[in-house]
């Protein structure tokens, strides 16, 4: 079996590729206290990645190498991610007390029933989660499965800037990863906290991920995203996308820009982040949820999260998967925290291998 995540791991970099841009990340923990020990960001050029499938296996290959330079990475074995949405995520009951072997022949029987492609062209791994809450005789065990073609263009890009592919994770099961990181400091009105929907907006795709009790149990992508915020602005004022980018760099924005452009966006999220948990309702015996929590590069717009609150009527918070922890004197902590809503990825990878 060509497994998508491993256990037993050396010290790890993480590399999050989105449709725009790579992020790399090395944490390192001593007792129990995390550190952020390096970190970079590069952006990547329009179709290198699409549709969160690497299109371009040469290009983003070059732009990761720039960043590991700019970060100054020293690590050789790389964790990185696929999106949720090219992946194929099964809880199954299996018989209890199963031995490693007669384990993986099970699973790979079973693996037909929910696999809709031939087992020889996708990637499969499965994890035990633990006893059946059913049944006493039963383990309930975590299917997963994506493409082989997704995977191995992954994999080609991380070999491409010299590195070793230890691991190819979910995106979902890195931000995962995150939550324990960032659970103590959530709200929700004095209630325990057990459900938390995690709405990361993207460029292009806004993603819900809905944990658990400490598990992701549902994802569902929407299409919406920060271009829309780009789209808008460049056509409202004329502008080429160089000339947004330098004029949010240096904050000579148009004096409309926030009243015209980026409050009626930030009312679209709160209306995309209750019609995904509508849809997570809808899908699922859940009635509720207790805690909203923000990620991607649209959760760095100030005040984000009240808008988000007051739609959904939920406690709403910007993720933070850094709020615990030092910084080495290399890394810029401002640039680090100002990115941090969208670094939610790249912490999950980066901390693989790292107890809690």
């Amino acid at each position: 079996m060509i497994v998508i995540f491993k256990k037993k791991l050396p010290p790890l970099v993480g590399v999050d590729i989105t449709s725009s841009s790579v992020k790399v990340l090395e944490i390192s923990k001593s007792g129990s206290r995390y550190r952020v020990d390096r970190f970079a960001m590069e952006p990547l050029p329009q179709g290198a990645v699409v549709e969160s499938a690497v299109a371009d296996i040469d290009e983003v290959g070059r732009v990761l190498e720039r960043a590991l330079r700019r970060a100054g990475s020293k690590r050789k074995h790389a964790a990185v991610a696929v999106a949720s949405s090219h992946v194929i995520t099964k809880t199954i009951g299996v018989p209890g007390g199963l031995k490693p072997k007669e384990l993986e022949d099970h699973v790979m029987l079973e693996a037909e029933n929910y696999v809709p492609y031939p087992l020889d062209e996708v990637n499969l791994d499965f994890e035990v989660i633990g006893p059946a809450h059913d049944n006493p005789n039963e383990d309930d065990l975590l299917l997963t499965a994506c493409r082989g073609e997704i995977v191995d263009a992954y994999m080609a890009v991380v070999e491409s800037a010299g590195l070793i592919p230890a691991v190819v994770d979910v995106d979902a099961f890195a931000i995962e990863n995150v939550f324990p990181l960032v659970e103590g400091h959530l709200s929700s009105g004095g209630k325990p906290i057990s459900t938390v929907v995690v709405m990361d907006f993207g460029v292009s795709t806004t993603r819900a991920i809905v944990i658990h009790e400490g598990r992701s149990v549902y994802t569902r992508d929407q299409a919406f995203g920060g271009k829309q915020l780009a789209d808008e602005a460049m056509r409202r004022f004329d502008m080429s996308e160089e000339d947004l980018r330098q004029a949010r760099l240096s904050g000579e924005l148009p004096a409309e820009y926030y009243s015209e452009i980026v409050e009626p966006f930030v009312e679209s999220m709160g209306q995309e982040a209750n019609r995904a948990l509508q849809f997570f309702f809808s899908a699922s015996t859940f009635d509720g949820v207790d805690h909203v929590l923000l990620s991607g590069g649209c959760a760095q717009i100030p005040g984000v999260e009240t808008h988000v609150a007051e739609a959904t009527g939920i406690p709403t918070s910007v993720l933070n998967p850094f709020v615990d922890m030092t910084m080495a004197s290399r890394v810029k902590g401002s640039l680090l925290q100002n990115s941090a809503p969208s670094m939610a990825v790249a912490c999950g990878l980066a901390i693989r291998n790292l107890e809690l």
